[in-house]
């Protein structure tokens, strides 16, 4: 029941009701499918390109992620450093800065996090909604009854000609026609976690969720 619901409510997700991949309803026979959606979202000419965008878009926020680490750090070497010889009102003033430097770490990881899975869900989204139509046409076109998401419930045994991924990705290309990219891997912001205080005196960054 738990795996029906996950297909379910990644197809919904999608904007498409389950029963446009049933083809002519239960009492039908035929053909049985199974398609990676995610791999073939991602392995499209469009969905490459989306991709690229992201790690375009999301690269500079990712540099001042990864500049704030780099200065939590250094605030730290220079705490431990100068343990013995740094006055207090300097280590008062370090830890300060240093408490400073991992809540804005901490908020700009966070922000970055939501704002770039909001922007994959969108993708994921708008090109999952147009394969959705194609997956349908397929199984119309070639006799299918059911076409299931192989990424979206347990597989235990498929014979390798059940597997429609490759099809769909080229019949998607075919339709829809983007850019050509190198790269196929989906893109994350880099999130360093912040570097724990030299002493006790300053307060931890609180763990990311």
């Amino acid at each position: 029941m738990k795996t029906r619901v996950s297909t379910i409510t990644f197809l919904l997700f999608l904007g498409t009701s389950p029963s446009l991949l049933l083809g002519q309803g239960s009492g039908a026979t035929g053909k049985v499918g199974l398609v990676g959606i995610q791999e073939a979202i991602q392995s499209t000419g469009e969905g490459k390109k989306a991709i690229a965008d992201l790690q375009k878009k999301y690269q500079p926020r990712s540099q001042e992620i990864q500049k704030l680490s780099q200065d939590i750090q250094a605030i730290n070497d220079q705490l431990q450093k100068g343990a013995a010889t740094l006055s207090d009102d300097e280590q008062r003033r370090l830890n300060r800065d240093l408490e400073e430097k991992q809540k804005l770490l901490k908020r700009s990881q966070e922000d970055a996090q939501a704002d770039f899975a909001s922007d994959r869900d969108e993708m994921l989204r708008r090109i999952g909604q147009k394969m959705m139509k194609i997956i349908d046409d397929y199984a119309r076109q070639n006799g299918f009854v059911l076409i299931m998401g192989s990424d979206q419930v347990p597989i235990y045994y498929a014979a390798k000609e059940v597997d429609l991924t490759e099809q769909i990705i080229k019949l998607y290309d075919a339709a829809n026609p983007a850019e050509a990219v190198s790269s196929g891997v989906p893109a994350t912001p880099p999130a360093p976690r912040p570097a724990g205080p030299a002493t006790a005196k300053p307060k931890p960054a609180e763990p990311k969720p």
